[in-house]
């Protein structure tokens, strides 16, 4: 099994509402607006840094996504700062909160959300802009109740949760407006995995060993983010394009070090060192 990699102290983005640490080619974003991670704009603008950060950092392979503390991951907008600002600002909210998560999903490095804690309206919109989501089992509920607001999932909840569960689950999903249990969730391909952990600290460090596993140098990092570029983008492209885009991101490949040292690695029957690049 993969060791957990030792992680710097978290620092706190400008806006307090995320903080970030790396290590072992690891990023660890936290969610941090006690008591239920609600996420405001000065918390979309902490996320959007930390993603560019862990973006441009070569020595980082896979972003992970968590919420601070044991009760939720995070439980969606704000809705006190909703009730106090215009329909104008709320609209430049929700386009502001779209172009992050595209920029999470567009980011070619595997970003895996840990789900300890309830997950809800806008949080699992987070987790769903995620590659892979890992659930704690028992530890809280997931679903898009923004029904009971009389609106919608407005931060991507009505494009990608139809994308995951097919149109006629996903309206009832959200014209319910129904919890669910992450064991549920799982069923429906909404969590990827569930897993039991004593508590939040002992899920934490199972899901960075599962991360760390898609790093350099026993993993083509380089290789797993241009996966999930192929697929994050030819999904949603016409099928003759989507072959065209993974034929150039197989020829960036196929250029690559880690490709040389990968073929070289078989034919000579060792085990490869990659370095992600």
């Amino acid at each position: 099994m993969t060791k957990t990699p030792v992680l710097s102290k978290p620092k706190a983005l400008p806006n307090g509402k995320v903080t970030y640490s790396s290590g072992g080619g690891l990023a660890l974003l936290t969610l941090t607006n006690p008591p239920a991670n609600g996420y405001s704009h000065a918390m979309m603008r902490d996320l959007d840094e930390a993603i560019l950060t862990a973006r441009f950092d070569d020595s980082i392979h896979v972003i992970v996504i968590a919420g601070a503390g044991e009760k939720f991951f995070c439980a969606g907008a704000d809705i006190a700062m909703l009730n106090d600002v215009t329909p104008t600002f709320k609209y430049q909210f929700c386009l502001h909160a779209n172009e992050t998560l595209l920029r999470l999903e567009h980011t070619p490095k595997l970003v895996i959300a840990a789900l300890s804690g309830h997950c809800v309206g806008g949080g699992l919109e987070i987790a769903l802009a995620c590659d892979l989501r890992i659930a704690r089992k028992d530890s809280g509920k997931c679903g898009l109740p923004e029904i009971a607001l009389g609106v919608l999932p407005g931060t991507g909840g009505t494009q990608r949760l139809v994308r995951v569960v097919g149109k006629s689950r996903a309206i009832e999903l959200m014209a319910t407006g129904r919890l669910m249990p992450f064991d549920e969730a799982l069923a429906l391909g909404l969590v990827t995995e569930v897993r039991t952990a004593a508590n939040d600290e002992a899920f934490m460090q199972e899901v960075l060993a599962y991360a760390a596993s898609f790093c350099t140098p026993a993993k083509a990092a380089l290789s797993v983010g241009l996966i999930k570029r192929a697929v994050q983008t030819g999904a949603e492209i016409p099928l003759e394009s989507g072959l065209a885009l993974e034929r150039e991101l197989q020829a960036r490949l196929f250029s690559s070090a880690d490709a040389k040292e990968g073929i070289a690695a078989f034919v000579e029957k060792r085990t490869a060192h990659f370095e992600g690049r």
